[in-house]
């Protein structure tokens, strides 16, 4: 008797899902509908965010570098319309009222 395998068999993809491409900055892409408006979002892991310092919009805190984070912008936004938030952030973001309240002794970026 052969011993028992743990692996699945079915080759690269057992499941049958198609795998989406992980994109340049180490993530994988999705839309979502916010605010009436199409966005375009990426899952950027911890490896990937390297070097850069973010300033998050939903709570206005510093993403810092090698911290895994999301990347969204309006689908027919630019590269300058991109903004950096905490996965958390971004999912509480219907949540959160339209303006962030600071502390009087709080950085304005």
């Amino acid at each position: 008797m052969s011993p028992r395998r743990n692996r699945p068999r079915g080759g690269d993809n057992p499941t049958g899902r198609a795998a989406e491409p992980a994109d340049r900055y180490g993530g994988f892409g999705r839309r979502e509908t916010w605010q009436d408006e199409d966005w375009s979002v990426r899952h950027v892991a911890g490896a990937s965010a390297a070097g850069k310092t973010y300033r998050c919009p939903g709570c206005d805190q510093e993403i810092a570098s090698g911290v895994p984070h999301v990347v969204a912008w309006p689908e027919h936004g630019g590269v300058d319309d991109r903004r950096h938030w905490h996965k958390a952030c971004w999912n509480a973001k219907d949540r959160r009222t339209t303006k962030v309240q600071r502390s009087r002794n709080a950085p304005r970026h």
